[in-house]
């Protein structure tokens, strides 16, 4: 780890945090680790969650839903004035990457800890981040682009031919992604795909390209300063995925020899210094089976899988977020980052894997993290919380950290183990089986593998003896059985306490 830098002189000593749950936690232990002021916004919903708990000021926002609060940018920004804080990280989601938002923090005189507006514009735009990297000489997918020439997108589409991928332009997280592999449903597909991109993200267009097969899916952090230096943080490897959104993520990605590994590494470098890109980015890749990969996006925020880079490396990307932003300079070149050992990082949801993966919610009844060697557990749950559907269920991010691919996922193995989440339904027990599955413990995995491996998510059947023993336990838990089994019958309470 890059020691403490001196924040005497920096424009900004206090921080808003402008999200909730683990990010929350985990910018604020950073900001208050180098001896900032942390402070946080929350709605109702939130109030008695770990970041709320941990920040020295919380202020409470609202909105229509809970969601809607953190989304109001004009609230956080009275907030921001109200704590006195001079910066505000974003986090991931939300706002993280809203130049709009961007502007209006530069606007009210503070610091947005992410990239400048004109690169959120350029880069975390699907359409114009591809436009600008094909422009630029770096691979990218066969594609058409409905903003190109709207009338003659449906066919155009169909010239790129099939298996094809619908995205939205302005969309994230898998949602309004379609697979196309019979061109008689492009045309209702493109229709589905538009109305879910405007639900979701305000923005009904869309672009086509190419789909790659049981691809796998590297992305490669970048960091760069004001100053126009940029380096890369070495990859990560996301092809674990349900619904097109991530649940493992591993680095070094086993994938990779060093000569691709270089490659990789060095092309997404490129991409962010032809883009003068600021702070900390994703460029993200599909991987083919052949070697060959393309840019897929570029996410202009802090990632959630960032601790598998910071495992293996040893830097705080949160702090390196700060330092950019302070306006310091990276202090390091190229090859001064190396890495050690192998980080795996297991997303646990309040999910029902078996369900089709469909969310859960209910109460924290019972949390015990698990100890050992080399594990980092991210969470903004606390024991005695609830789980509710008013937000993503992810709760948590489990990160283990081993010598080398094969101690890491012994180390996962037995933290799943011995993690208790009690309450509502979590897929601790499918991580479980996933990391012990032979093909992911050779590294032969791909963004289908969970779909082509479907037991993985099954419930394994019950032995008759242990769903009785189940029922029995869950009769003798509840109130009323208890009560009859505890009660003495009236013949013998009316013999008092008589005996012969």
């Amino acid at each position: 780890m890059k020691p403490i830098p001196d924040t005497r002189h920096w424009p900004f000593q206090s921080v808003l945090v402008a999200n909730r749950g683990e990010i929350a936690v985990r910018v604020l232990r950073t900001v208050q680790r180098l001896g900032l002021r942390g402070c946080v916004v929350h709605h109702a919903a939130d109030r008695d969650t770990l970041a709320v708990q941990m920040a020295d000021e919380a202020i409470e926002i609202t909105g229509a839903t809970p969601v809607a609060a953190y989304l109001d940018g004009a609230q956080i920004l009275a907030a921001a004035q109200r704590c006195g804080a001079g910066a505000i990280h974003p986090g991931y989601g939300f706002l993280s990457e809203n130049a709009a938002f961007c502007n209006a923090v530069a606007a009210a005189g503070l610091v947005f800890i992410g990239p400048t507006p004109e690169q959120i514009q350029l880069m975390g735009d699907k359409v114009r981040a591809r436009n600008f990297v094909e422009r630029g000489g770096f691979p990218v997918a066969p594609s058409a682009i409905e903003d190109d020439d709207p009338a003659t997108f449906n066919a155009r589409a169909r010239s790129v031919g099939t298996p094809l991928l619908i995205k939205p332009s302005a969309g994230g997280g898998g949602k309004g992604m379609r697979i196309v592999r019979d061109l008689a449903v492009l045309d209702a597909e493109i229709e589905r795909a538009r109305s879910e991109g405007q639900r979701y993200f305000g923005d009904g267009r869309l672009y086509v390209e190419r789909y790659i097969e049981n691809p796998r899916h590297i992305e490669v952090q970048v960091l760069g300063d004001a100053h126009g230096s940029v380096v890369h943080v070495f990859e990560r490897e996301c092809s674990v995925q349900r619904r097109f959104q991530k649940i493992v993520e591993e680095s070094p990605s086993p994938a990779l020899d060093a000569a691709l590994r270089t490659r990789i590494c060095e092309t997404a470098a490129g991409i962010a210094r032809s883009a003068g890109y600021r702070n900390a980015g994703t460029v993200e890749f599909i991987f083919g089976t052949s070697g060959e990969f393309y840019f897929l996006e570029m996410n202009t925020r802090l990632q959630v899988e960032h601790p598998v880079t910071e495992a293996i490396t040893g830097l705080d990307l949160v702090q390196e977020q700060l330092r950019i932003a302070a306006g310091e300079p990276l202090g390091y070149a190229q090859d001064a980052l190396t890495t050690q050992g192998h980080g795996i990082e297991l997303r646990i949801y309040a999910e029902d894997p078996a369900r089709g993966y469909t969310p859960t919610t209910g109460p924290v009844l019972r949390l015990r993290v698990p100890p050992g060697e080399g594990l980092r557990w991210d969470s903004g749950v606390l024991e005695g919380g609830e789980v509710t559907a008013a937000f993503d269920p992810m709760i948590a991010k489990l990160i283990v950290h081993g010598a080398d691919r094969t101690q890491a996922i012994a180390r996962a193995e037995r933290a799943l183990a011995d993690t208790v989440l009690l309450g509502c339904k979590t897929n601790i027990a499918f991580l479980r089986r996933l990391v012990q599955h032979p093909a992911f413990i050779a590294g032969d995995v791909h963004t289908g593998f969970l779909d082509a491996n479907p037991q993985i998510a099954a419930e394994p059947a019950l032995t008759a003896g242990t769903q009785r023993a189940l029922l029995a336990a869950a009769a003798l838990s509840t109130r009323p059985l208890r009560d009859a089994a505890d009660a003495v019958p009236a013949l013998h309470a009316a013999i008092g306490p008589w005996s012969n």
